[in-house]
């Protein structure tokens, strides 16, 4: 299994499964359930199969298919994934996209349709 070396310090590799499903999650310190709600805490999920898959223990990765990364803001807030023909790579991808997302370089207001602007000056600060 690859592993997550070069992931910002900002991430942390939540869950790392056996069958190489991943879950990395951003800055848990904050989003701890006091200042802001725990299912608000951006996420970045790797899986293999369909791309809107979560990673689930009862739910087996599909073999020849592709692997996808893909950034949740929570719950029913995403952006649409990045596709992957081998895990190394897609590995390669969640580290890319965790760096840019840490830099401030993804635009995740984009993502949402109502605007939650405390959260938002709250990432603002965080990210670069």
């Amino acid at each position: 299994m690859t592993d997550y070396d070069d992931l910002p310090d900002d991430w942390v590799v939540w869950n790392d499964e056996s069958d190489g499903r991943s879950v990395l999650a951003y800055r848990p310190d904050v989003f701890d359930s006091q200042s802001f709600p725990p299912e608000c805490m951006p996420t970045i999920y790797l899986t293999s199969g369909r791309p809107s898959r979560r990673p689930a223990r009862s739910d087996p990765v599909e073999s020849g298919t592709a692997w996808n990364v893909t950034l949740y803001l929570e719950p029913d807030v995403e952006r649409s994934a990045d596709s992957y023909e081998d895990r190394a790579d897609a590995v390669a991808g969640a580290v890319d996209l965790a760096e840019r997302f840490a830099e401030g370089e993804i635009d995740y207001r984009d993502l949402y349709q109502i605007p939650r602007e405390e959260y938002f000056e709250k990432l603002d600060e965080l990210t670069g």
